[in-house]
């Protein structure tokens, strides 16, 4: 299964993060939009990630819930009915939320860098250290690590969790 080392954060200030991302990327990098629909299962997380064209994912995931750079290991099938494949898994399934969100994605080495703007919780990156076979977990951390301290991120505002754990806490804090 192919893993990646990743961190999550709260952004206070996009512009600057984008221009961060943009320098180190020598890229505007790509807005990508996309709406994800978590479903009910057992272990690890099950979304279908639809990218409003037509197109979409199915991806299972795997990663603990802890601030800072952390394993996560996941399976990916492209679909190209994104709507029928929801219908089926929210019948077979139930579906646990939905994230919507506009992505704007740089490159930066073997990691990609994500500006997110998540409806209904704001803006917030992500690393995702695309793991290399022979590299360890540690080099992975490291490399994210060391990205965090370029894009000026700091520890502090480190989330835990996925973006859909964060919008089902704000349902049931309002």
């Amino acid at each position: 299964m192919p893993s990646n080392v990743e961190i999550k954060a709260t952004v206070s200030d996009p512009g600057k993060f984008a221009e961060k991302s943009s320098e180190l990327s020598e890229s505007e990098g790509a807005i990508i939009r996309q709406h994800d629909t978590f479903f009910n299962c057992s272990t690890g997380r099950l979304k279908l990630r639809d990218f409003m064209d037509g197109t979409g994912q199915l991806i299972f995931y795997e990663r603990p819930d802890t601030d800072g750079p952390k394993l996560s290991r996941y399976s990916i099938s492209p679909t190209n009915d994104p709507s029928t494949l929801r219908a089926v898994l929210s019948d077979a399934l139930g579906v646990k939320g939905e994230v919507r969100k506009e992505r704007r994605l740089f490159l930066i080495g073997q990691t990609r860098v994500h500006l997110d703007t998540v409806e209904g919780l704001g803006h917030y990156m992500e690393l995702e250290v695309v793991m290399r076979p022979e590299q360890t977990v540690e080099e992975g951390q490291q490399v994210a690590l060391n990205l965090m301290d370029q894009l000026g991120v700091s520890q502090e505002s480190l989330v835990t969790g996925a973006y859909m754990d964060l919008i089902l806490k704000e349902c049931k804090e309002t």
